[in-house]
């Protein structure tokens, strides 16, 4: 039987650190749902069809990754799926505490699904997609914080689903 692990988030936008973690994943399990949620009490800077647009592009060539979009409770999104492995990465304490209240959320809803917590590589460990939200607002460069494939689409002015 196959082990899929599911690696939820917002991805506005997927950023290398979100790469780092997908690649890590994928080296321990036989594939990697990447589970893109709505979040629209976040007020992501891109809509849902970006963002899962964006995602497919940076992971195109990443073998047994697949992108899926949601707008439910992540365990039911589990069980649609046949997995009880839930990915999360980690970059630094301030995120632990979040996370591990939220793997406990998720246990209380289904006790038979485990969330992992990965850590990126050091290189990555600082990178958010609010950093990177951050740097475009204000006209910056983030090439180094994104995949190449992306970059076109970060333009504030470009429509990313009609390029």
């Amino acid at each position: 039987m196959k082990r899929i692990a599911l690696y939820p988030g917002t991805f506005d936008p997927i950023t290398n650190g979100h790469l780092d973690i997908i690649n890590r994943a994928n080296a321990i399990f036989d594939g990697v749902i990447v589970a893109i949620a709505d979040s629209k009490e976040k007020k992501p800077m891109f809509d849902l069809e970006a963002r899962a647009f964006m995602v497919e592009k940076a992971t195109r060539g990443m073998k047994d990754v697949s992108v899926v979009t949601f707008d439910t409770l992540l365990v039911d999104l589990a069980k649609k799926h046949n997995t009880n492995i839930i990915i999360r990465g980690l970059r630094a304490v301030s995120d632990f505490e979040y996370e591990l209240q939220m793997s406990y959320a998720n246990a209380s809803l289904s006790p038979e699904v485990e969330t992992v917590f990965l850590m990126p590589s050091l290189q990555n460990a600082f990178i958010s997609s609010s950093i990177v939200r951050a740097i475009l607002k204000h006209n910056g460069n983030a090439s180094h914080l994104v995949s190449k494939e992306i970059l076109p689409y970060l333009d504030k002015d470009a429509n990313v689903l009609n390029t």
